[in-house]
């Protein structure tokens, strides 16, 4: 567009009755003119208010007007250039007036050099629209760089979101498993002399877990996945029992949406697995209860002192985790840690009962 802008005013000169010296000295001015709006105004780097632009404003605005001295009306078509910059260059109200009286400007010397009152006002309209057309797709050259970098930022972020939501996945899924197959194996290993029969029932069980963690390991990548509540519920007392922790469970909730029920089986599980890591814990209770509004999941475990700094520091990781897990349901997750106690709480609210049928 620019370059047919140019095209047009080199045309007009030659129109004229001039010689090769001027015909070079307009190619050499519009050239210069063109390369200047290019290489400077139409590029999203430029630093546009800095003194080097108002210098190359200035240029600018001598290339528009002193060849009008030599070319006259043949020249006068060449201002939209200048007209676009100051739109781009000047703050609004400063470049707004600048625009408007370039315009008028540039009607003054039509009207001069023509004495048509019709000319004057095609030239004036020419300027504006000529004018407008520099100032669009000089914006638009920055608008699409800055919507390709906020589209590269966007994927960045994805990229970034995908691997935190993969590594939580895999604490999740991970954590407790292996947790719980290194628990039930070393009890088993203690078992398999005087009560070979448990022992095989403790491996049977390490087995069932270390398929299920497997099976969960595979659908990590593929994305969101659901957990039963109950299931996690009675894994959890397994694993407890077997580590020799008196568990008392109260539950008392109904049917569940698929993703609360996820994320407080994903709360039982950490908390499990925090127990397990990072306590001595010798009782335990898990009590779930549920409104109509909301639902609440509850694991409290005494604590030996020693170990209270390590528990806390140890199990910030998946806390934090679980935190993110609760707030895209719009819950929220508390944590109480006193020297003989730490206490774990879950609280998410319920959809209406409408949205949920």
């Amino acid at each position: 567009m620019f370059v047919s802008f140019s095209l047009l005013g080199f045309l007009h000169v030659l129109f004229l009755d001039v010689g090769p010296g001027e015909v070079l000295l307009s190619f050499g001015c519009i050239a210069v003119l063109l390369l200047v709006q290019l290489r400077w105004y139409s590029r999203a780097s430029t630093r546009r208010r800095s003194p080097i632009s108002y210098g190359i404003l200035a240029a600018q605005a001598a290339l528009v007007y002193l060849p009008i001295l030599i070319f006259g009306q043949a020249w006068v078509g060449m201002s939209g250039f200048l007209a676009g910059s100051v739109l781009l260059l000047l703050r609004p109200v400063a470049g707004w007036v600048s625009f408007g009286l370039i315009v008028a400007s540039m009607a003054a010397a039509q009207l001069y050099f023509t004495g048509s009152l019709i000319g004057t006002i095609y030239k004036s309209i020419s300027t504006v629209n000529t004018g407008l057309v520099v100032y669009g797709l000089s914006r638009l050259t920055a608008l699409v760089v800055a919507v390709q970098d906020a589209r590269s930022e966007m994927a960045r972020v994805a990229v970034v979101r995908e691997r935190l939501r993969f590594a939580r996945d895999l604490h999740d899924v991970l954590g407790y498993s292996l947790s719980a197959i290194t628990l039930k194996i070393e009890l088993a290993h203690r078992l398999v002399d005087r009560a070979p029969q448990e022992a095989g029932v403790q491996l049977l069980e390490s087995l069932e877990i270390s398929r299920s963690a497997l099976a969960d390991a595979r659908t990590v990548a593929t994305g969101y996945r659901e957990l039963s509540l109950d299931d996690e519920r009675r894994s959890a007392v397994s694993v407890l029992q077997a580590a020799g922790v008196d568990v008392r469970v109260n539950v008392e909730h109904s049917d569940l949406p698929a993703r609360v029920s996820t994320v407080l089986a994903t709360a039982l599980r950490e908390g499990v697995t925090n127990l397990l890591r990072h306590s001595k814990a010798k009782q335990c209770s898990i009590t779930i209860r549920q409104t109509d509004e909301r639902v609440t999941l509850e694991l409290v475990n005494d604590d030996v002192p020693s170990d209270s700094e390590a528990s806390t520091v140890g199990a910030r990781g998946g806390l934090d985790n679980l935190s993110v897990r609760a707030a895209e349901v719009g819950g929220t997750v508390t944590v109480e840690h006193e020297p003989r106690m730490f206490r774990l709480r879950v609280d998410i609210p319920l959809p209406d009962q409408e949205m949920r049928s």
